[in-house]
């Protein structure tokens, strides 16, 4: 995958390799009443922001409206049918397991939130998707740009 570093268009485009995590919702401690952000909601927004600031360590967030694509990319499972392999290769069957897909997309905004656009409510356009993998690697492909 080409790296797309365009100032003229100003966009971003990278991946996050590895298992998928939704945004887990808050907590609350029972005993101190204090409500947190569970640790690998955490871990998972800080992943995302290290994989932007590798590939574009020097950037300035977007100031525009923003159009934001996510594809989330699972590995098939291992029980999987022939017949649906078959369909799984032509497009037509996608996952449907955990994260929602909604929680992707919370937490991919929210890590990048003043990194790769000053606010999102900037955000005007948005395009996720799932599907299978075809090379068993799980990962998100993120793309950001201004339109």
């Amino acid at each position: 995958m080409d790296i797309v570093k365009s100032e003229k268009n100003k966009e971003f485009e990278f991946e996050v390799i590895g298992d998928i995590k939704g945004k887990a919702r808050p907590r609350v401690n029972t005993y101190t009443c204090q409500v947190y952000t569970p640790n690998n909601t955490k871990d998972y927004e800080n992943l995302v922001k290290q994989y932007f600031k590798i590939h574009y360590p020097n950037s300035e967030p977007l100031e525009n409206r923003v159009f934001v694509k996510i594809t989330a990319y699972f590995k098939i499972p291992k029980n999987t049918s022939k017949k649906d392999l078959k369909l799984i290769e032509e497009g037509i069957l996608s996952p449907t397991k955990k994260p929602d897909i909604d929680n992707v997309v919370k937490i991919v905004l929210d890590a990048l939130n003043k990194l790769a656009f000053k606010d999102d409510n900037q955000i005007t356009k948005l395009e996720v998707e799932k599907c299978y993998t075809m090379n068993n690697e799980e990962k998100l492909h993120i793309k950001v740009m201004e339109y």
